[in-house]
């Protein structure tokens, strides 16, 4: 009954009920009232002219959360349909409210108790402030400022709404407001500014003693500074008045802000005066608020949390201003010592124990000291050398000498504080990848078990910032590293910790020396390494010692390939390691090891001065002793690490001998396998059995992965044995499926025996995938699987499907591309039909399935394009709509690779003979699918693709490719001039209908707009970010999907710059594969 009288709402709303049943959705009562409840509040909301009754409700609820229930329903039409409203209704709207505003923060009792529902007003006037102002509403700021003036409270207020009002237009406007409309707003804001200024000097220049007044008024300040003309800052009394607050305990941090806004402004030389008398004012100050000399760190330990947003802020401050502005600090001795001393702080900042402090720090050491290595880097090219010198002259000759004095002049004026830089890198450096063991919460060195991504972007940017200290002066960093190892070796500074992050930086700094240095360095680092080893007594530390051994031996493989002794000591020490019960070493050395030999592989294969016999044989020999302790994971790292050194041997006896060496006890136990199984099948069903049959595979694709085509006389030697294994597995799982239902995929028998049949097939697919090109090698294993694994895949259950097998076909089709056409209806008929019942009941069923099954779709469209032409119609329609199916996913993946296949196949058709058919029946399906998916916030990252398919489709209208009308005549009685015509009406249509928010001249704009930008792809891009807005579509969510194209060039750019600078990119990612002679 309550529901009804409600819901009608020709008369005004019962404000008691409504009362009542915001407190039933908010309140304790049963589940069936808040569901009753909420049910009601929906329809209310939903209801188009429930808006009309905000008023009648706020005037006469006094319960908090019906009022913001009110301003909820207000909100959604201020956003959608506010322009839509006649003048008489906005008008009053917009009068009411800010009368509420104005009334409830002209007292001070009333300000404060109703603080949360006057912010809310305030976000509601905001909101509609950038619909109206400054067209409709052009005396908003006189008025704002006039009523502040007014009461001390109201004038807080109207601080926060400025504050609002900057922080939509300036800070969350992309995304949200066309870029016409964010442009307009910001000339009015700017064309006014002078009154809002007047107004903030005013409160400041001890017109109000009142904290919240003058807090407020900061806060604003804070806002606004970033984008103001310069002239309200440098030409008014504004910096000095901060500096006057600095002191001031309750207006510090705030004051610290705003300077710290202040000092990020970049615009030319104009005011550099005024900066340096800033930054001495504010020196002096610093020095008595701390003391020179202070232990930060320890004050921010023991300090309030104000104390400590202090030490941050400070930072922040420090930061911004040499970031922009500390050349013109360099330029006399007293602003000398003054930046001397600002560099002292930051440095004594940078060891403060806080992850976010921190940051701030190490971003700006990681850019200054790049900028100095620049210059230094740069004086081989003069010119390049005085733009970073900020000199804008041309260049004569002798001049070049004087720019080195200069250059060398600024070295020495940070020579100091650059080395204390390094020692706090040397200190606090991150974790690296490669490093598998640390110490947990408890003291105990153990196995990591997660990776912690922010270390290890911390960890990049350290490491890059060493790189460039170390290229400045190389003496000072390998004395500095040198000696904190002899302290670590004489006990003085021993510590877990100082040792780990000495060894990551030794570590780090690869590459950056020249080689002499670099090899005397390293011979001192790795001889004291090992004695310490040696010395310590302890469990604990000598994992720690030879987790970071292994570490420094990994990250320098030239050094390694340049001395066999030393080489050939770390392996013999790295095998010792394997037989190290401590969890997390033998993972450690196994990874090592395959590192190292990756890197140097010609050395094992070669007989070395003063060896009898290549290193690898030597291996072979004691191998089941040097892996007699490892885990099964841990032994298929080894092979594949004596695979690579196989690889490496040129002469195709030796390295056939070696491989059957290495695969011995594999081979022997498989032989022995096939042997029982021979004799009686049931061998084959025992757990133990299945268990090693899977071992012994891995094993194989460990070193199939490291000698590609090479490998091709060990698989043949398995090949076919395997193939049965796999047929009689399978049959075993269909039963096990068959007599005990759905659950019995679940039980550990099944499991394993599926494990067998996916390590089979992953065998294949990486001979086939290493393998060089050969097709006879494609003859030789492609017919014998057709049955066993294809047919097979079609007869079981789709519970028992392996998803591997479609990879399989794809890494097959992408290898041997067109030999494979004639094969393609038979991998059609296999797999098609039936995977499709498996994946298009939902969109969560087998996953695995659904992205192998797409991609091979991809490689089939791609490579093998004749083959889809001679589909049936009904067979072709099944793809189309499955190309649909996969690009509606919300997984990205799966909708990513349906987008490119989609864009294939668009290209593929418009090139032939069955264009205009292909066309007709899918255009419009295509285009209306591709809109769906676009102006769908679940599609967001599809973006990119979304834009180049209706691009194609736009230009392929145009390009003539099209000889047919795309319409059918026998239903559309209007014949159209030409096909572009037809598409234009249709999407105008289509649009329109699907957002009856925009009006016909908007939608027929961006529609224009479309084919006119149709071969221009950023504006094509603009055009439909633009229309997103516009739609309301996407609103405040987080955009930077539909930028993330531009970010990937910048990380290009960025990896291009990186190759220029020796050690940048360490050893072991450079694809080079450092020929070792």
């Amino acid at each position: 009954m309550a529901a009804e009288k409600l819901r009608d709402l020709s008369q005004p709303i019962d404000v008691a009920l409504l009362d009542a049943t915001v407190a039933a959705f908010y309140g304790t009562g049963s589940k069936e009232e808040r569901t009753a409840a909420d049910q009601i509040l929906r329809e209310l909301q939903n209801n188009p002219e429930m808006w009309l009754q905000v008023v009648h409700v706020l005037q006469n609820s006094q319960n908090l959360n019906t009022k913001f229930f009110a301003l909820q329903v207000l909100e959604g039409v201020i956003k959608y349909r506010w322009n839509a409203l006649p003048v008489e209704q906005r008008d009053g709207m917009k009068n009411y409210i800010s009368e509420v505003i104005v009334q409830l923060s002209s007292n001070e009792a009333s300000f404060r108790r109703e603080r949360l529902y006057v912010n809310k007003l305030n976000i509601i006037l905001v909101q509609i402030l950038k619909h109206e102002w400054p067209a409709r509403w052009r005396s908003f700021i006189p008025d704002l400022v006039t009523a502040a003036k007014t009461s001390e409270t109201i004038c807080e207020n109207c601080m926060a709404i400025l504050k609002l009002l900057s922080e939509e237009v300036f800070d969350f406007s992309r995304g949200e407001m066309t870029q016409q409309k964010i442009k307009e707003l910001k000339q009015s804001l700017n064309s006014e500014f002078q009154l809002i200024h007047e107004l903030c000097l005013y409160v400041l220049s001890a017109a109000s003693q009142r904290t919240e007044l003058i807090r407020a008024t900061l806060a604003t300040l804070h806002a606004f500074l970033s984008w103001i003309p310069l002239g309200y800052i440098f030409e008014s009394p504004l910096l000095e008045t901060l500096l006057n607050f600095f002191p001031m305990a309750a207006y510090r941090n705030l004051t610290l802000q705003c300077l710290t806004e202040v000092a990020a402004l970049q615009f030319g030389d104009f005011y550099n005066a005024q900066y340096v008398k800033m930054y001495n004012v504010f020196m002096v100050q610093l020095q008595t608020i701390l003391p020179p000399g202070t232990n930060i760190p320890d004050a921010y330990a023991h300090g309030s949390s104000e104390e400590q947003a202090f030490i941050q802020n400070l930072a922040l401050f420090l930061t911004s201003l040499f970031k922009s502005h500390i050349r013109i600090l360099e330029t006399t001795p007293e602003n000398r010592a003054a930046l001397l001393l600002g560099l002292e702080y930051l440095i004594g900042i940078s060891y403060v124990d806080d992850t976010e402090v921190f940051k701030v720090c190490l971003d700006y050491w990681n850019s200054f000291v790049l900028e100095l290595f620049e210059a230094h880097h740069n004086l081989d090219n003069p010119a390049a050398a005085a733009s970073m010198m900020g000199l804008q002259i041309p260049l004569l000759p002798g001049m070049v000498d004087g720019l080195g004095s200069q250059l060398l002049q600024r070295r020495q004026l940070y020579a100091a504080p650059m080395s204390k830089l390094r020692m706090l890198m040397i200190c606090r450096m991150a974790k690296p990848e490669e490093v598998l063991i640390v110490e947990d919460e408890n003291g105990n060195i153990v196995r990591e078990t997660m990776k912690d991504n922010d270390v290890l972007v911390q960890y990049k940017i350290m490491r890059e910032t060493l790189i460039y200290l170390s290229h400045l002066d190389h003496e000072d960093t390998e004395q500095q590293m040198l000696k904190k190892l002899s302290k670590q070796l004489n006990g003085e500074d021993w510590s877990w910790n100082n040792l780990n992050t000495l060894c990551w930086a030794i570590g780090s700094i690869s590459g950056s020396m020249v080689e002499e240095q670099e090899n005397r360095f390293l011979v001192m680092v790795i001889r004291d390494l090992l004695n310490l080893c040696e010395i310590t007594k302890g469990k604990d530390n000598k994992a720690v010692i030879a987790s970071n051994i292994m570490y420094v031996v990994g990250q320098y493989p030239k050094f390694l390939r340049a001395h066999w002794k030393f080489l050939k000591t770390v392996v013999n020490k790295l095998f010792e390691f394997m037989h190290e019960s401590h969890p997390g070493v033998q993972d450690m050395a196994c990874d090592t090891f395959l590192k190292i030999v990756q890197k140097c592989k010609r050395k094992f294969v070669i007989v070395q001065v003063g060896e009898n016999e290549p290193f690898v044989s030597e291996l072979l020999i004691g191998l089941p002793a040097t892996v007699g302790d490892l885990e099964p994971h841990q032994i298929h790292t080894f092979y594949e690490a004596v695979g690579h050194m196989i690889q490496a041997e040129s002469d195709p006896q030796k390295r056939d001998e070696y491989l059957q060496r290495l695969m011995e006890l594999p081979n022997q136990k498989w032989a022995e396998i096939i042997g029982q199984a021979r004799q009686s099948v049931d061998f084959l069903k025992d757990q133990g059995v299945i268990r090693t049959v899977l071992n012994i595979l891995q094993t194989n694709t460990s070193v199939a992965c490291a000698l590609g085509t090479y490998f091709l006389s060990q698989i043949s030697l398995i090949f076919l044995d395997m193939l049965n294994v796999y047929r009689m597995y399978s049959e075993l799982i269909s039963n096990g499926i068959a007599e005990g239902g759905p659950f019995a995929s679940k039980t550990s028998y099944v499991k394993l025996l599926r494990s067998v049949k996916r390590e089979t097939l992953k065998l294949i697919e990486t001979f086939l995938d290493k393998a060089e090109d050969q097709p006879q090698i494609g003859k030789q294993f492609v017919p014998p699987m057709m049955d066993p694994v294809l047919g097979d895949y079609a007869r079981n259950l789709p519970d028992a499907r392996e998803s591997e097998v479609l990879s399989l076909f794809a890494t097959i089709i992408n290898k041997y591309k067109g030999v494979m056409t004639e094969d393609v209806p038979r991998i059609f008929e296999a797999i098609f039909e039936c995977t499709l019942e498996m994946i298009t009941k939902n969109f969560e069923d087998y996953p695995e399935h659904r992205l192998k099954f797409f991609s091979l779709l991809r490689a089939i469209a791609t490579h093998c394009f004749p083959a889809l032409i001679h589909l049936s119609s009904q067979q072709l329609k099944l793809v189309m709509d499955s190309i649909i199916w996969a690009f509606r996913h919300t997984e990205r993946n799966i909708a990513e690779t349906g987008l490119n296949l989609l864009l294939e196949m668009l290209k593929n058709f418009q090139a032939s003979e069955f264009c205009n058919q292909f066309h007709r029946t899918y255009f419009l399906t295509m285009e209306q699918e591709i809109f769906a998916v676009l102006t769908d916030t679940f599609h967001k990252p599809g973006f990119k693709l979304h834009v180049l398919v209706l691009q194609h489709l736009f230009c392929l209208v145009d390009s003539g490719s099209l000889t047919e009308p795309l319409w059918d005549a026998s239903t559309v009685p209007y014949p159209y001039p030409n096909n572009s015509m037809f598409v234009r009406e249709y999407t105008i249509k289509l649009l329109g209908t699907s957002f009856p928010n925009m009006t016909t001249t908007e939608v027929t704009q961006f529609v224009n707009g479309l084919f006119e930008s149709r071969n221009d792809l950023s504006m094509f891009k603009n055009n439909i970010r633009d229309f997103l807005v516009q739609s309301k579509e996407f609103s405040a969510q987080d955009n930077k999907d539909l930028y993330a194209e531009e970010a990937a060039a910048q990380r290009d750019r960025e990896r291009q710059r990186m190759l220029t600078i020796p050690g940048l990119i360490a050893p072991n990612e450079l694809q080079d594969e450092m020929v070792d002679s």
